[in-house]
């Protein structure tokens, strides 16, 4: 094996950098920050985040539905060449590396090629705007289980969703905007009743962040209206229809479901 190929002391630390709020990043994510010599980002990670490090090499690696930046294959490429130059890489990941993150994959590659690799977690977007919204995502008179889902996939017609959502279960939904007409339907499809309460949670831990609130058959159509943006969570559940001006709700739908 050559110099260039052999693994150096460098390493690759993955780190959630939660939902936006710097005050929401860990304490270990911040020194990992501190003392990294290359950051390599996500688009949807915050400015005020970025701006912990001002002095530090940093790469972007933006994603948007159908448009990336940069190839996973090539973030992967990207993390190891660094790292084997003796390098401290943080991989800076939007919410949690391990939630809807790829961050398995980046871990694979590193530990395939040699590299020492970590993970610090960081708070998963769900958790962080259902706080937000003072909204539970389980309540012990109204949900006991809940369920993380995403609805930017291929095959989604196909998948089986079945009891995820209904009586007593709470269901998340990242990346749903564009598919929401789609998730609708076959929620619905599904047996879920069309006045089901559901809260899209945009921009979650920011100053612009909004909670807005329906039903489930109208919420293609309260997206499209209230000019919804990513990033942003849809809930699904009675759970829903708790926290901020919510909970005057709660008994109105439950009398439309039953």
């Amino acid at each position: 094996m050559s110099d260039v190929d052999s693994p150096s002391t460098g390493r690759v630390v993955l780190v959630g950098a939660g939902p936006g709020d710097p005050d929401l990043l860990t304490v270990r994510g911040f020194n990992a920050l501190l003392g990294a010599d290359l950051v390599v980002h996500d688009g949807l990670v915050d400015p005020r985040i970025l701006a912990l490090v001002p002095n530090t090499s940093r790469i972007s690696v933006a994603k948007a539905r159908s448009r990336h930046t940069m190839r996973q294959e090539a973030i992967n490429d990207l993390l190891i060449a660094e790292a084997r130059r003796g390098k401290l890489v943080v991989r800076l990941k939007g919410g949690d590396p391990f939630i809807f993150g790829r961050g398995g994959e980046e871990v694979e590659a590193c530990l395939a090629a040699g590299i020492a690799v970590e993970v610090i977690p960081g708070i998963t977007a769900a958790m962080s705007a259902a706080a937000g919204a003072l909204m539970p995502l389980t309540h012990r008179n109204i949900a006991s289980a809940v369920t993380f889902v995403a609805g930017q996939c291929k095959g989604l017609s196909e998948q089986d969703w079945s009891g995820l959502a209904g009586d007593g279960r709470t269901l998340v939904i990242y990346m749903g905007l564009a598919t929401a007409a789609a998730i609708a339907d076959k929620l619905i499809g599904d047996g879920v009743a069309p006045a089901t309460p559901v809260a899209v949670l945009e921009k979650a831990g920011r100053p612009d962040a909004r909670v807005l609130r329906g039903t489930l058959t109208d919420l293609a159509a309260m997206i499209a209206r209230e000019y919804v943006q990513s990033p942003a969570l849809i809930v699904v559940g009675m759970v829903a229809a708790t926290g901020n001006a919510g909970l005057n709700m709660l008994g109105i739908l439950l009398e439309d479901i039953v």
